[in-house]
C-alpha cells in the first residue's frame, strides 16, 4: 500500500487532536471518546497541517548542560516499541543530551530487568503490563480508569526507584474487528454486545493464549455473555479475517491495519479491557539527570499520539517497510518538534 500522503494524513489527525483540545475546553462540553460529534476549532485546516505558530511552540530547544548526560533507551521487541523508542530517543537528543538505543529488547520481563540493573536507563512499557508482570495485579483488577491505572503503576515503580512519566493518550489493548463485509453481513456492529445474537454462528481468532485470559475471549464470554461457534487460534487475525476463515478476531487497538479503513473496530461497551496506555519509564537517578526540561520533552512529544496516529505510524513499518528510524524522524519532523 502507498502511504505518500502520509504527512498530509498526519497533518489531519493533528488538525482533529486540536479541535478536540478547544472544545474541551469550551463550557459545557462532555469528555466524549474519539466517535464524537464534530468539534469547531480555530486550528488551520488549508494546508491540512498544524500552524506555523503550533510547530514554532513545539521545536525542541536544546538544554543547558544536556550534553554532560549519556542514556541509552530501550525498547521491547515489536513494531510500536521501536517506532515509540526512535521517538523518545531522537527527541531527547534533539534535546542535547547523548543517547543511545537498544531497541529489541525482548519481552517485558527482559526490558524491566534491563532498566533495573542499569543495561538500559529508560524505555516505554504499557500501563496495564506493568501492574500485572511486574507488580502481581490480576487482570480482572486492573483499573478500567487509565488514570488510575497510570497512578497505580507510578506509586508500585517508585518503590523499585523508577520514574513513570505521564502517559500518552492512546492506549494499545485488545480489541475485537471484523471485516466492512462481514459487519454488513451481520447486521453493522458497532460494539461487542452488537454479537449477541450472532455469535453462535461466528468463528473468532485470536493469539493461542487469548482463551484463557480474561482480558481476552474468557472476559469476552464471561462479561459479554456471548458463546462463538468456534475459536480459531493463530497470529494473523487480519489475514484470516480477509480469507474469511474467521468472522471475528481480536486485534490491538494501534494494529496498522486498521489504518486501512476494511476493517469495523467493535467498541468495548461494558469497559472489560484495561488500559495500557505508554509510559516512559527511567530509574529515579536517570530522570533527576533529565531534569524537568528533559522530563517535558518527553510529555510534549505524546500529545499527537493518538490511536489512529499511532495506527498509522506502526502501518508505515508493517505495511509499507519502512524504518522506524525513518518513521519517527517523520512524526518529529511533521509536528514541528524537530526541523
Amino acid at each position: 500500500m502507498n502511504r505518500s500522503s502520509f504527512r498530509t494524513l498526519l497533518g489531519l489527525l493533528a488538525v482533529l487532536v486540536l479541535a478536540l483540545s478547544f472544545s474541551a475546553c469550551g463550557d459545557d462540553e462532555d469528555e466524549g471518546g474519539s466517535s464524537g460529534g464534530a468539534a469547531t476549532t480555530t486550528a488551520p485546516a488549508d494546508s491540512g497541517e498544524i500552524s506555523a505558530d503550533e510547530k514554532a511552540a513545539n521545536k525542541i530547544a536544546t538544554i543547558d548542560g544536556a550534553s554532560g548526560t549519556s542514556l541509552t533507551v530501550g525498547s521491547k521487541n515489536f513494531t510500536e516499541q521501536y517506532v515509540l523508542g526512535e521517538i523518545y530517543a531522537q527527541a531527547l537528543k534533539a534535546a542535547g543530551y547523548n543517547v543511545k538505543t537498544d531497541l529489541k529488547l525482548g519481552s517485558e520481563v527482559i526490558a524491566y530487568k534491563a532498566l533495573r540493573q542499569g543495561e538500559i536507563e529508560a524505555y516505554p512499557e504499557y500501563t496495564g503490563t506493568a501492574l500485572t508482570s511486574f507488580f502481581d495485579v490480576k487482570i480482572a483488577d486492573v483499573p478500567k480508569d487509565a488514570e488510575q491505572a497510570y497512578e497505580d503503576a507510578k506509586a508500585a515503580y517508585a518503590k523499585q526507584k523508577v520514574t513513570a512519566l505521564p502517559p500518552t493518550p492512546f492506549e494499545n489493548t485488545y480489541r475485537m474487528a471484523v471485516t466492512k463485509a462481514t459487519a454488513e453481513r451481520i447486521g453493522n456492529p458497532t460494539k461487542i454486545s452488537d454479537l449477541a445474537d450472532s455469535a453462535k454462528d461466528l468463528t473468532v481468532n485470536g493469539y493461542p493464549e487469548c482463551r484463557q485470559r480474561i482480558d481476552c475471549l474468557l472476559g469476552v464470554q464471561q462479561t459479554y455473555k456471548l458463546k462463538f461457534k468456534k475459536f480459531l487460534p493463530g497470529e494473523n487475525p487480519y489475514q484470516v479475517l480477509d480469507s474469511g476463515d474467521a468472522d471475528v478476531a481480536f486485534v490491538f487497538s494501534t494494529d496498522g491495519p486498521l489504518s486501512t479503513d476494511k476493517y469495523v473496530v467493535l467498541d468495548d461497551d461494558k469497559s472489560l479491557f484495561p488500559p495500557y496506555n505508554i509510559s516512559f519509564t527511567a530509574r529515579d537517578s536517570v530522570a533527576q539527570k533529565l531534569g524537568d526540561g528533559g522530563q517535558a520533552v518527553v510529555t510534549n512529544v505524546q500529545k499527537y499520539m493518538t490511536e489512529e496516529i499511532m495506527q498509522e505510524l506502526n502501518a508505515r513499518v508493517d505495511i509499507d517497510k519502512q524504518e522506524p528510524k525513518s518513521v519517527a524522524a517523520e512524526y518529529l519532523k511533521n509536528f514541528g518538534f524537530t526541523s
